[in-house]
């Protein structure tokens, strides 16, 4: 192999190391009525650490959102008890930030009426009213944004449910945290600046 041809590959495979495109984590809850894709916040490091983690060990895969209400939100995960949050793995200090807040589509993690507002680490919720919980802001972290899948998130608060507010029918998670590069969330309707 001659000196140009070696010059070559070893400048295509320095480029290669160089042009590496930035990855992104993204939740993804996949149900039996569609797909939701959120932002995961930097802002919140403890919570999105847990959330990957949970994600990563299958953690939710039987559990289902077990608490919808119109114009309210979609909970899953570990359902409330009248104990509180006794069987959740672990609870987080909370992560409140000026900058987020309970809008349409914005993920939060459940807690119980602790006086220290420590969330559980097994439960999350969805925002569904469009014009937001305000009254939640600084009283439950925010550590997620939905950009695709707020219509299945819609339907899932309109089913028909029980006096619990629970599914008649189960809606099932299967929870992932995936990478996705700039053109693959731009391809599901990202449209906000990345890093």
């Amino acid at each position: 192999m001659n000196k140009a041809l070696l010059a070559t590959l070893f400048s295509a495979v320095l480029l290669g190391f160089t042009f590496k495109e930035k990855k992104y984590d993204v939740g993804h809850i996949k149900t039996n009525m569609g797909d939701i894709y959120f932002w995961l916040y930097n802002e919140t490091p403890n919570h999105k650490a847990s959330f990957k983690k949970l994600a990563g060990e299958h953690y939710w895969d039987s559990f289902t959102f077990n608490r919808v209400i119109n114009n309210f939100v979609a909970q899953g995960g570990c359902p409330d008890t009248p104990e509180g949050f006794a069987n959740s793995p672990y609870l987080l200090k909370p992560e409140f930030d000026k900058k987020i807040r309970h809008v349409y589509g914005a993920v939060g993690a459940g807690r119980d009426n602790n006086p220290d507002m420590l969330s559980a680490g097994c439960q999350f919720y969805i925002v569904q009213n469009k014009k937001g919980l305000a009254r939640l802001d600084d009283k439950y972290t925010v550590f997620g944004q939905v950009f695709k899948g707020m219509d299945i998130v819609d339907a899932i608060v309109a089913v028909k449910t029980d006096s619990t507010d629970t599914p008649l029918k189960p809606i099932t998670l299967k929870v992932r945290v995936v990478q996705m590069n700039a053109k693959e969330l731009k391809g599901l309707g990202w449209t906000e600046a990345l890093d």
